[in-house]
């Protein structure tokens, strides 16, 4: 996939794109035989594609425990006829631009997922079509759209010329404590993402947004200790429990600002300590998302929480009798904040195609794996896969695959239209 070229007589119509040469339109590359096959691809084997998805969805995925799933897309992806590997972080990497210097256009989808199934049954169809069980939307629908898009182009475009190959990447590592450590991997200095002319990121369901801001994020795990004892005899002494539950209560007395200010939230997602209801606890944690679309105001958030941690232990540390409590906090996880330039060659590619097709998107900002090359500088969007769903993040997790076809058309169109990006400029320069 090398080497288109206006000068072939293809009869492409041809826009100019500041910087770049001249690419095809949306509408011409759908003329194309092959282009237009593809494009058909996706509603011939909606079966197939339903299959894949339940099938990846019932292997277990948390995050850090990926492995199973990851070899289950390292067998799919060579059963389409690309050649796939794992690279050391885990992410599995397949597409003729894997074996490149670069530049390719990559497209990706994490692999990981919040919750888990316990069972493969845990994952279900019901009687309207939806699936159902943790993860079917948040990531099941990026990975199906992966792989599609990968069979589909394996499958109908391997005479095709295109200027830049594509590279096919299910990573590890983007949900919670993950860190975007499987995206942090390729785009090192020197690694495979930062020789990408652009990232398309599949995350979820949907064809209604373009996530080109990347939210930045801090994570902490508060730690309480103390002594412990008995909670009779030894009644007055500072309790890990109480301060970490006052600690909390305090820093939720912030307000954030509704109107005027930057988006912000803060999470406390989870809260553990103690042994038995008769024992005064040795120790207590717990652990905070801050979110905000201004770093300084995750920033200034971070040190409220601070400041809540430690006017909590002073509180109890007055009242104790005996032993007192100390504190720790820890950063977990931080993603990096970047925007997508309003003139973005990406950016214009996705509105052309939406245009053609007919779809009403809207630009909005998240935490994804486009954080990272975001913040280096690097053209990225994060996407959805195309279909309904809900509820990401909970056992009543669901997606509809109705109307999935539209979203992978769009999804292939884009990525042609970069992969027809005929200049010699290599990956952006850091920042």
């Amino acid at each position: 996939m090398a080497g288109i070229s206006a000068q072939k007589g293809s009869g492409l119509v041809l826009q100019e794109r500041a910087g770049s040469g001249l690419v095809p339109t949306p509408a011409a590359l759908a003329e194309r035989p092959a282009i237009r096959e593809c494009l058909q691809w996706f509603r011939r084997e909606r079966q197939w594609i339903n299959e894949q998805h339940l099938a990846l969805c019932r292997i277990p995925a948390a995050t850090f425990r990926e492995q199973e799933r990851a070899a289950w897309m390292l067998d799919r992806f060579r059963d389409i006829g690309w050649p796939a590997r794992l690279d050391r972080a885990g992410n599995v990497i397949t597409g003729p631009g894997g074996g490149r210097e670069g530049p390719f256009v990559a497209l990706t989808a994490h692999l990981d997922t919040v919750l888990a199934p316990r069972l493969a049954g845990d994952i279900t169809v019901e009687g309207d079509g939806r699936f159902h069980g943790p993860g079917v939307s948040d990531n099941g629908a990026g990975l199906a759209a992966l792989l599609a898009i990968a069979r589909a182009m394996r499958a109908t475009l391997a005479s095709e010329e295109f200027a830049l190959p594509p590279l096919f990447i299910a990573n590890v590592g983007e949900e919670g404590e993950g860190n975007l450590s499987g995206m942090r991997y390729l785009c090192r200095p020197g690694g495979l993402g930062a020789r990408a002319r652009a990232f398309l990121v599949l995350d979820g369901p949907g064809s209604d947004h373009v996530t080109c801001r990347a939210l930045a994020s801090r994570r902490f795990e508060v730690s309480l200790n103390g002594p412990g004892g008995h909670s009779w005899s030894d009644y007055g002494i500072g309790n890990p429990v109480q301060a970490i539950s006052r600690a909390v209560a305090l820093f939720c007395e912030n307000r954030l600002a509704a109107n005027g200010g930057p988006r912000s939230s803060f999470n406390f997602g989870t809260i553990e300590g103690g042994t038995s209801v008769n024992s005064i606890p040795v120790s207590a944690h717990a652990k905070v998302d801050i979110r905000s679309e201004s770093i300084e105001r995750v920033d200034e958030l971070s040190q409220l929480l601070a400041a809540a941690v430690e006017r909590a232990v002073e509180v109890e540390n007055d009242r104790s009798s005996g032993g007192k409590v100390s504190a720790r906090i820890r950063e977990i996880g931080m993603r990096p904040d970047g925007q997508l330039a309003e003139g973005a060659p990406l950016l214009a590619c996705l509105r052309a195609v939406d245009a053609y097709l007919g779809i009403r998107t809207r630009l909005d900002c998240a935490s994804t794996d486009a954080n990272i090359p975001l913040s280096l500088g690097m053209a990225a969007v994060s996407l959805g896969a195309g279909g309904q769903g809900g509820g990401a993040h909970t056992p009543s997790e669901w997606f509809d695959p109705e109307g999935r076809e539209p979203g992978l058309q769009r999804i292939l169109l884009t990525m042609c239209l970069l992969m027809s990006e005929n200049d010699a400029r290599g990956a952006p320069e850091r920042r």
